[in-house]
């Protein structure tokens, strides 16, 4: 049973945990529509059945941002703070998380989409971070972009604000997949169902492997990441079966454990 919030479904099933924006046409993120989002997200990250965090949307857009009112200096402290905790959320939940773009992906609804581990988008998506055009900036994507895609590309993005069409996304690798609108539905569930289909341990420790390690030397890297593979990856019973079965020519079996 998916569990409903005025703003935000949650719906887990067959080893997804989707979260989808329910405020159509333009899924705007006031405060609480935040916090009933990062409610959601709370109870996906405490599901054990979950290998895939899906961020979906309902509408004609991912979401057009954050609620302009929430930006005023009343409530401008407690939106910041709410907002925030959304992506200090996100960061620490164990498994691979998947946005689902089909429309506009704007302000901080292109953050919250890029900010997924992958980004799945149709043909018809945008995005973009307009805020520089209303006298502000974007401080997660001031954070966030110029891992992603550099700083020189990151600063064209948010000192321009300009929407990027989804082909243009993808060229500077803000996302992953551009899909035709027509298929984008199969073609998306395709991608997740591929992850799915594997084990929920090693799809964690990998993006551990990926997450820790991104900004160490090289050399400290290594070192971390030979203690993730023997002391725990090597330790896990799927690591041992899927080895197996491929020495034996057989399909695996994962136990998830």
């Amino acid at each position: 049973m998916p569990h409903e919030s005025p703003g935000v479904i949650l719906e887990i099933r067959d080893g997804v945990a989707r979260v989808t924006l329910d405020r159509p046409p333009l899924n705007i993120l006031d405060i609480a529509t935040i916090a009933e989002l990062h409610a959601a997200l709370s109870r996906a990250a405490a599901e054990e059945s979950a290998k895939v965090l899906v961020i979906d949307h309902q509408g004609k857009a991912f979401s057009a941002g954050v609620a302009i009112e929430d930006h005023t200096p009343g409530k401008v402290p407690e939106m910041i703070a709410e907002f925030h905790g959304i992506f200090r959320l996100l960061h620490s939940i164990a498994v691979p998380s998947v946005a689902l773009v089909d429309g506009m992906a704007l302000g901080g609804g292109c953050e919250l989409a890029v900010f997924c581990d992958m980004v799945i988008a149709s043909e018809r998506a945008t995005f973009g971070q307009p805020e520089i055009k209303v006298g502000v900036f974007p401080p997660v994507a001031a954070v966030l972009l110029p891992h992603l895609i550099g700083r020189n590309r990151a600063l064209e993005v948010i000192l321009a604000g300009e929407a990027i069409s989804a082909p243009e996304a993808k060229a500077m690798g803000l996302i992953n997949r551009v899909f035709p609108v027509d298929a984008f539905r199969d073609k998306a569930d395709e991608f997740i169902s591929k992850l799915t289909s594997l084990s929920a341990p090693v799809l964690k420790l990998a993006k551990r492997a990926v997450d820790e390690n991104l900004y160490r030397g090289v050399s400290d890297g290594i070192a971390a990441v030979e203690q993730l593979y023997l002391g725990e990856l090597m330790q896990t019973g799927d690591a041992r079966e899927g080895l197996n079965a491929f020495l034996e020519k057989r399909k695996p079996v994962w136990e998830n454990k």
